[in-house]
């Protein structure tokens, strides 16, 4: 990919903690202002929605229950991805405050890829806690203890932490001796990679290997579960609860499909997407970090009924009984 011509000069003799600029979105400079209000708006009803997801579930007891625990560490990876960019995002499309310092830019891609891995891998547990409770309903309370969901969550935050620790190490060693403008809006690993003037090759490779080992590790037992539970569903004697779990079942492959594809088109874009348009390409990569975390609460939150049930008593009640 052709990096933008920016109108800073090179200098051969940058050091490593010089600040990066980045770009926003290349090419659509003149729809920066209206570009925000959509992110904008995202951005607030995420941080509302899951705010107001992990009070309710703290607040109600009946609510202790595997997959609303899962839900509250989906919702807490949310608010981190989705603040790791938008207000960064924000503050270009708004000021046009480009420059981000050397260790932030470090921070917030780690903060980006770590985060992400977490994202999927709750995706991942939400979905065996389905089959567990469609599927095997009697054994769903004696496999998915209380340790175990702590062991899974554990887990899930050590896999994104651990794999994508070399990521920042990675960079601090490269040098930086040509442009220092990323082409994009917030700090992605394959795109500094592309700024360094010695050979990072290997890097390369292994951050893509992590990605198509984790996000296909991830989909394929995502796919798996999902596909048990719409062959039990499609099996149950009321057609009024086959439709009524066909469409939450349906809701959720929405927002996985809305994740995935987009974090795979942002990744193969880097390789190998030469012909594809900046403002697309960045646009797109924005998406599955700003619009997950966006839906997740309206998805996984109103929808389930358990919940809806506690916001709708909660305003009723005029908020005697509630927080």
């Amino acid at each position: 990919m052709q990096h933008i011509k920016s109108g800073a000069p090179m200098n051969a003799t940058a050091t490593l903690h010089d600040a990066f600029t980045l770009l926003g979105i290349p090419g659509l400079e003149s729809l920066h202002t209206w570009l925000s209000i959509p992110f904008c708006s995202m951005y607030v009803v995420a941080l509302l929605g899951n705010v107001g997801l992990l009070l309710t579930i703290k607040m109600e007891p009946s609510l202790h229950e595997p997959m609303y625990l899962f839900l509250c560490m989906l919702s807490l990876t949310d608010l981190v991805l989705s603040s790791s960019t938008l207000p960064k995002l924000l503050a270009i499309l708004w000021f046009g405050r480009k420059d981000i310092s050397f260790n932030a830019c470090l921070a917030q891609m780690f903060f980006i890829h770590s985060f992400t891995a977490m994202e999927s891998g709750f995706f991942l547990a939400m979905a065996y806690d389905r089959y567990m409770a469609i599927c095997n309903p009697l054994h769903h309370a004696t496999v998915l203890t209380n340790a175990l969901l702590a062991k899974v969550g554990l887990a899930v935050v050590a896999r994104g932490l651990v794999l994508f620790l070399p990521h920042p190490l990675l960079v601090r060693r490269l040098p930086f001796c040509k442009s220092r403008v990323i082409v994009h809006s917030y700090c992605e690993f394959m795109a500094l990679l592309k700024l360094a003037c010695a050979d990072a090759a290997a890097s390369g490779g292994y951050s893509l290997t992590l990605a198509f080992l984790i996000g296909g590790f991830d989909v394929c037992f995502i796919s798996l579960s999902y596909g048990l539970i719409l062959r039990t569903v499609c099996h149950l004697p009321s057609k009024e609860a086959s439709l009524k779990a066909l469409g939450t079942c349906g809701s959720h492959i929405c927002v996985i499909l809305i994740f995935y594809t987009t974090a795979f088109f942002s990744f193969l874009t880097h390789r190998f997407g030469h012909n594809v348009p900046h403002s697309v390409h960045i646009l797109i990569a924005n998406m599955y970090l700003v619009v997950p975390p966006t839906l997740n609460p309206i998805i996984y939150g109103i929808r389930t009924k358990k919940i809806r049930d506690r916001v709708l008593r909660l305003f009723s009640s005029g908020g005697t009984d509630a927080f």
